[in-house]
């Protein structure tokens, strides 16, 4: 029997109330969800629906309804919906799979495509095994073995190899072009029988009563229209940041705020040998750069900025404006000088935000579609792939045992919190005086640096005993910062106001 699916569409998101009972009593739906169809959207506004007429009446009708249009499609039922298919929502779409959920997968984009952040952690590595996906991974990465800092306010240079950290069992990961290995995560969760859509964009995710479901509307880039009826709905949309808009949820990080300009050159100076898929950092008077050198020759480099310095960009093209910034940073500008400029400049904006909670009722919000706060550290996809993990688990339970629901999302709030929490307090002092010493000339006094470097290459969900050695760190870095107090207190005041919105910044503030 055909499926029919009625609701208000000039309405809010969280007015529109959507009634589809043929979707869901001949669908199965009912057989998982207990879902009660003679009066499913009756206890949600009073809405009652006829069968043979196709007619929708109100009993007691919401006086903020404008106007009422009917819209009848055939609704496709399935377990999980995930919107996106960056690395958070590949991995959570295969890991549910494997377990014999029915998955399906919607991109907006078409793979390849291009996308920044290219550079992985050693913690990643082990997840790229239990994923099948570690060989095909390493054959388009370059190694990388550490991390190195560039400042203009110290006169060496400060090398970090992630063999020295506490766990020496992760040495190295991968920069990696991400157009290739977004490709090999989706493809990897076709594989894995996920039935993927790419070039789909959800339009909207309309909740149904009491964790029933949801109904999702997405359009193909040909225009048609298409809807599902998933038991879950997993957002990993990333910046994006669907269901965090549509809620309402997404909020300006406050304590944080940045934007980004980049591109990829060819020809690019690198380290020799070992070092050479090294990343490097390089900080200036408006913030820092990334150089992420790629196997096939080309380097990602990009400036992550205060807002005011983007715009004094003014009229200027972006090209001309990158390339003035990089005249900013003679240590940078020195490996760049052989170079050709070989991709588009692009520039982003609201660079750190943060949604105010992590699930519903029967939906997860994964990776960037959660939070996003500077790329500093690379922990971007790392965070985003543990986070697909946590959130299969939490899934898969929630789907199976429905009483265990609760807990399973409780874990998952936990979980999801840790990478934010960890990286956060070294991001947001990242350019403070005190904390570039201290990254310039490191000690490993308890086992600071280890701790450190551990977290650096993202081992903070494992056993690694971390935590203490990185609070003494966090200790002496207060105990510098006092002893240089009047220092400190001008770089506390020149943050705050750096890190306003533009709008509300009248002129530009270097660090010094």
């Amino acid at each position: 029997m055909s499926g029919r699916c009625y609701y208000l569409a000039d309405s809010t998101p969280a007015e529109q109330v959507k009634y589809h009972y043929n979707s869901i009593v001949y669908s199965g739906i009912s057989n998982h969800t207990g879902v009660n169809h003679t009066s499913l959207f009756d206890m949600a506004l009073g809405l009652r629906s006829s069968r043979q007429t196709n007619k929708v009446s109100f009993i007691n009708k919401p006086n903020n309804i404008k106007g009422l249009y009917l819209h009848n499609t055939n609704p496709t039922p399935c377990d999980v919906l995930v919107i996106g298919g960056g690395p958070a929502g590949a991995t959570a779409a295969t890991l549910l799979a494997e377990r014999g959920h029915h998955v399906i997968l919607l991109e907006k984009a078409r793979h390849p495509r291009f996308h920044i952040g290219e550079s992985l952690l050693p913690a990643n590595l082990p997840l790229l095994e239990k994923l099948g996906v570690a060989e095909a991974v390493k054959a388009i990465g370059m190694e990388k073995w550490g991390a190195e800092f560039n400042s203009p306010w110290h006169d060496h240079q400060q090398t970090y190899e992630f063999a020295d950290a506490w766990d020496k069992s992760m040495p190295m990961a991968y920069q990696v072009r991400r157009s290739e290995f977004d490709e090999i995560l989706i493809r990897n969760a076709s594989a894995k029988n996920v039935s993927v859509t790419e070039g789909c964009q959800v339009q909207e995710v309309i909740f149904l009563p009491d964790a029933q479901g949801a109904l999702v509307h997405a359009r193909h880039d040909d225009g048609r229209l298409e809807s599902w009826c998933p038991r879950f709905v997993l957002d990993a949309s990333g910046r994006d940041t669907f269901l965090g808009n549509q809620l309402k949820a997404k909020q300006r990080n406050k304590k944080h705020n940045s934007t980004a300009i980049y591109a990829h050159f060819s020809s690019a100076q690198r380290n020799l040998g070992k070092k050479e898929g090294h990343i490097s950092l390089f900080w200036f008077d408006h913030g820092w750069f990334w150089f992420i050198p790629l196997a096939d020759g080309m380097t990602s480099v990009g400036a992550v900025t205060w807002p005011y310095y983007l715009k004094t960009r003014g009229k200027k093209s972006l090209d001309v404006f990158f390339h003035e910034t990089i005249a900013l940073c003679p240590q940078l500008a020195q490996r760049l000088a052989p170079a050709q400029l070989e991709s588009a400049v692009e520039a982003t904006g609201n660079f750190s935000y943060v949604c105010d909670h992590t699930h519903g009722d029967n939906y997860l919000l994964l990776g960037d579609a959660y939070t996003f706060i500077d790329p500093v550290f690379s922990s971007g996809v790392m965070l985003a792939m543990q986070n697909a993990f946590i959130g299969a688990d939490a899934v898969d339970t929630c789907l199976r045992h429905p009483d265990q629901t609760a807990t399973a999302l409780k874990k998952f709030d936990r979980s999801m919190r840790v990478g934010p929490k960890a990286f956060s307090w070294f991001i947001y002092r990242l350019t403070n005086p005190t904390m570039r010493d201290m990254f310039m000339a490191p000690r490993n006094v308890f086992r600071a640096k280890e701790a450190l470097l551990s977290l650096l290459a993202g081992d903070i969900f494992s056993q690694t005993p971390i935590w203490t050695s990185i609070a003494l760190f966090k200790t002496m870095y207060y105990i510098g910062a006092v002893s240089r107090l009047k220092r400190t207190i001008h770089a506390w005041h020149l943050r705050k106001r750096n890190i306003r919105p533009v709008v509300e910044t009248s002129a530009a503030h270097g660090d010094k």
